[in-house]
């Protein structure tokens, strides 16, 4: 049997875990089902399969602003509201717990136009986990994510704390997803307890920026209490880019395969 000859698998939720098992037998590793993660038409993200994208690839002058929802929301209206104002696109990472715990958090940023990634559901290091606890933890995360915003997440999946290995990749490839990470964390999640400040989480993105540069944030903090200091850095953050000569666009460009250059 050829790869040419497999036939897209459809991933019901009924048989998520059979079916990751199957499409890695059959495929191997760094092969992906034609079809996206709902069984249904062309992939939208095959073209990003086989790694953990860390940057967008261009050489144009743009920034993605994402943010990862694993705990509170605390900061979310402070940052929805700065979007809103600075006319900046977004793309947020949420977890299934924090879309059961937060719903109309989770409803407030798709109706704000943004989009919404899946984050884990309970975000644990996929390292310490079975092949089929992994599956479990990405389909119970779509479940909740969708029971709370009422429309389909992107199909991008974002790994807890950051940790990926090429077999893991394949496994979320397998379900119908490109893997999104992040060019740099601001930190400013850990919280003044921690030392950071809203000036140290902006220079942390600064001192990173290209091309292309993935700029990971938080809407809220590990001890859900204080400032939460990305929400506070984001006006900052915002402006230094654009004063750089940035324009921060929407990860969903990645949806689309850049066109080919033309020929002379």
């Amino acid at each position: 049997m050829t790869l040419g000859s497999l036939r897209p698998m459809r991933l019901t939720r009924r048989g998520l875990l059979s079916g990751l098992a199957a499409s890695t037998v059959l495929l191997g590793v760094g092969a992906v089902p034609a079809a996206g993660r709902d069984g249904v038409g062309p992939d939208p993200v095959g073209h990003l399969y086989g790694t953990a994208i860390r940057q967008i690839p261009t050489t144009e002058r743009v920034v993605a602003v994402t943010f990862n929802a694993a705990w509170d929301e605390q900061g979310l209206e402070t940052v929805l509201t700065v979007l809103r104002q600075q006319k900046a696109p977004s793309t947020f990472f949420l977890t299934g717990h924090f879309a059961e715990r937060h719903p109309a958090a989770a409803r407030a940023i798709t109706q704000a136009g943004h989009g919404v990634g899946n984050h884990s559901h309970s975000h644990p290091p996929f390292g310490e986990l079975t092949r089929a606890e992994r599956a479990q933890e990405i389909d119970l995360a779509d479940r909740a994510i969708r029971a709370a915003t009422g429309t389909a997440p992107l199909p991008f999946f974002r790994f807890p704390y950051g940790e990926t290995t090429p077999g893991q990749i394949a496994e979320v490839n397998a379900l119908g997803y490109a893997v999104i990470e992040r060019t740099i964390d601001t930190t400013g999640y850990k919280g003044t307890a921690s030392g950071m400040t809203v000036q140290k989480a902006v220079k942390r993105a600064l001192d990173a920026l290209k091309p292309g540069e993935i700029v990971q944030l938080h809407v809220g903090s590990l001890d859900g209490q204080g400032t939460v200091i990305d929400a506070q850095a984001l006006p900052q953050l915002i402006d230094a880019l654009r004063s750089r000569g940035y324009r921060i666009i929407d990860l969903r460009t990645l949806l689309t395969p850049a066109p080919a250059s033309a020929t002379p």
